[in-house]
């Protein structure tokens, strides 16, 4: 595993929210990942709650998060330690009330 690879698996693991963004949730820097920050908070999600990490910032991350979820895109979300998607993802798991109960649920002990 890269260094990489291990400061996203153990900033997975550490975080109950956690979202690879562009930008940071006081100021996105694309419009997925505002979107994205706006779905969390129409969740309930306390802003000082969401942990972002902000891709622009570290290209080894920003690589990195790709090959980690499989997944081509930014921003991503990470509930629990389990990859969750992209903003798209997101919404429409909002929009049924799954992210909700995803993100209400106790963490499994």
């Amino acid at each position: 595993m890269s260094d990489a690879q291990q400061r996203i698996d153990d900033l997975v693991k550490s975080n109950p929210v956690l979202l690879f963004m562009k930008g940071t949730a006081s100021f996105p820097q694309c419009g997925f990942s505002g979107r994205a920050v706006q779905v969390l908070k129409a969740c309930g999600v306390e802003p000082k709650d969401i942990k972002t990490v902000n891709v622009l910032e570290d290209d080894g991350i920003r690589q990195g998060i790709k090959e980690y979820s499989n997944w081509p895109t930014i921003p991503q979300l990470y509930i629990k330690g389990e990859f969750i998607g992209g903003s798209d993802i997101m919404m429409e798991m909002y929009e049924n009330g799954e992210l909700q109960q995803l993100i209400q649920q106790p963490a499994a002990s």
